[in-house]
């Protein structure tokens, strides 16, 4: 069998409802049968919610209710994207990707080989880890698979899916927020101060040892961009859609 041939798109900042929709084209493309990797930082420090989260829930923190906000496609609880990198990873049903672990967690190994070859020796939260958590931030709480540093949660991953394929989502804490200063990232926890092309690079390495993929970099087509255009018109830039629940 052919090893899986990955899309690897473009590094982007852009704003929420941008980066809501070209994931979900994504997903939309894996349903197709294509795989994508792409990594993206935001334009403003932006609030996501969890698909199944109520908009009023960003209103309890003052800090959250001034800031821009998008719903997310996928469940979990709110990031705030500031000093961070996000990934999102699309991949399409078939037998040829599957491994004994879930993506969840074998992202995050890979992720955690790429930091650990930075310098980082990020470490998964176990089994045991708490669970249950009701309160509003994702870096706030852990569940097993979680990524941490020093005790604290770095990298944390939600997924969507859509017959059959994936479309996993997640944010890599780089530094802490001047908004959430309870928060520490990469930066504070290490010393050590990462770019997001650095961990970009070494989390495609991380990919291609771990997968033996082949990795092809390729930018949006005319007709993608046109689709994202539509997403964030439709759904994205829109209160039914962002202030629904």
């Amino acid at each position: 069998m052919q090893p899986l041939t990955c899309r690897l798109l473009p590094l982007e900042t852009a704003g929420g409802p941008q980066h809501m929709a070209a994931d979900e084209v994504m997903l939309e493309a894996a349903v197709a049968g294509g795989a994508a990797l792409r990594f993206y930082a935001w334009s403003e420090a932006t609030v996501s919610l969890g698909y199944f989260q109520p908009a009023a829930a960003r209103l309890q923190q003052p800090v959250h209710a001034g800031l821009p906000f998008v719903r997310r496609p996928s469940g979990g609880a709110a990031l705030l994207h500031d000093r961070e990198l996000t990934y999102c990873l699309a991949l399409p049903a078939g037998a040829r990707w599957r491994g004994q672990a879930s993506w969840l967690c074998r992202m995050h190994a890979i992720i955690g080989a790429a930091l650990d070859g930075l310098g980082i020796p990020a470490r998964a939260a176990c089994a045991e880890a708490p669970v249950g958590f009701t309160g509003f931030l994702c870096f706030a709480h852990q569940t097993p698979g979680d990524l941490l540093l020093g005790g604290s949660k770095i990298v944390g991953s939600a997924q969507r899916r859509q017959r059959g394929a994936i479309m996993q989502h997640g944010g890599i804490l780089l530094g802490t927020s001047r908004l959430e200063p309870a928060l520490p990232g990469i930066d504070e926890l290490s010393g050590r101060t990462l770019s997001a092309d650095d961990v970009r690079e070494a989390v495609v390495r991380a990919l291609l040892r771990d997968t033996g993929w082949t990795v092809t970099s390729m930018a949006w087509t005319r007709e993608e961009q046109a689709r994202i255009a539509e997403l964030i018109a439709a759904k994205y830039a829109q209160s039914w859609w962002n202030a629904k629940r």
